[in-house]
């Protein structure tokens, strides 16, 4: 198979950053790309202004992309932050407040997956109090999710760049996602597989694609080192992507990497068009 029998969008939170947000999505279509994926693009406020929503969907609609994933609510990202949902106070307040925002943004473009981070440990916070409150906010995430048609999305991130982010594995991740279905009772909480920060915790990433395919709801990838395009580090990436479409999975491939000191529409290279 390989690269070129793969579904890829491109995460406008990552690429293309050196445009304004309203010109990535047609800069995305002009490098051949027919769908897009973003982090929440405002990160200092959970509910937008609605003419700024209206702009952003309008963008995406003119470029004549699909949007195929949108995180939540996740604080300063880029940035200190790694989602907010289990943070007490007024990060999960922001966080309840941003899930109808979101799921309603998401369904208005046919955009059937939406990530929640999980947030950092919070010091002087009992660990155990933090996980109840994730799962409280979860549910409610995810039954936003059902009600557009949509899966919840949960993410393993790496320990050595978030040392505070207590889901850094897949077992850790697909915990969660197996708890959240337990508690709603409707099965939409899937894994977000990003073989990026898989690899930076040293996992097998064969075995992870073996044991937990079935679960994923979504994929994305960078190379390591560096998070750069495939080619730029060591991982076999055409491979692991051969083996999770045999193991059954056929959903977008998201890429998340950076583009390193060339503009983005030249870090494509790897791809044949």
């Amino acid at each position: 198979m390989g690269f070129a029998d793969q579904r890829f969008n491109v995460n406008l939170s990552i690429l293309f950053t050196e445009l304004p947000l309203l010109e990535r999505p047609a800069a995305a279509a002009a490098a051949g790309f027919t769908a897009v994926e973003l982090w929440w693009p405002w990160v200092d406020s959970p509910v937008p202004e609605r003419y700024e929503l209206d702009a952003l969907k309008r963008a995406i609609e003119d470029a004549g992309v699909q949007l195929t994933g949108l995180n939540f609510y996740a604080g300063q990202l880029p940035g200190p932050d790694r989602g907010a949902l289990s943070i007490p106070g007024e990060e999960s307040e922001r966080f309840r407040a941003n899930i109808d925002v979101a799921a309603d943004f998401a369904a208005s473009l046919g955009c059937t997956a939406l990530n929640a981070l999980y947030g950092n440990r919070v010091e002087g916070v009992d660990p155990a109090e933090q996980d109840a409150l994730a799962l409280e906010n979860l549910v409610l995430a995810a039954r936003a999710a059902d009600r557009i048609g949509a899966v919840l999305l949960i993410e393993a991130l790496n320990r050595p760049e978030s040392p505070l982010y207590p889901l850094a594995s897949a077992p850790a991740a697909v915990e969660v996602v197996d708890k959240v279905n337990e508690a709603t009772g409707l099965g939409n909480a899937r894994f977000l597989m990003d073989l990026y920060h898989l690899s930076m915790n040293g996992e097998d990433l064969p075995a992870v694609i073996e044991r937990f395919a079935s679960k994923t709801g979504h994929v994305q990838i960078a190379d390591n080192p560096g998070r750069g395009a495939p080619g730029t580090g060591s991982l076999p990436l055409e491979d692991l992507l051969d083996q999770l479409n045999k193991a059954g999975y056929d959903g977008w491939v998201g890429l998340e990497y950076k583009p390193g000191e060339r503009p983005s529409t030249e870090a494509f290279d790897w791809l044949a068009r």
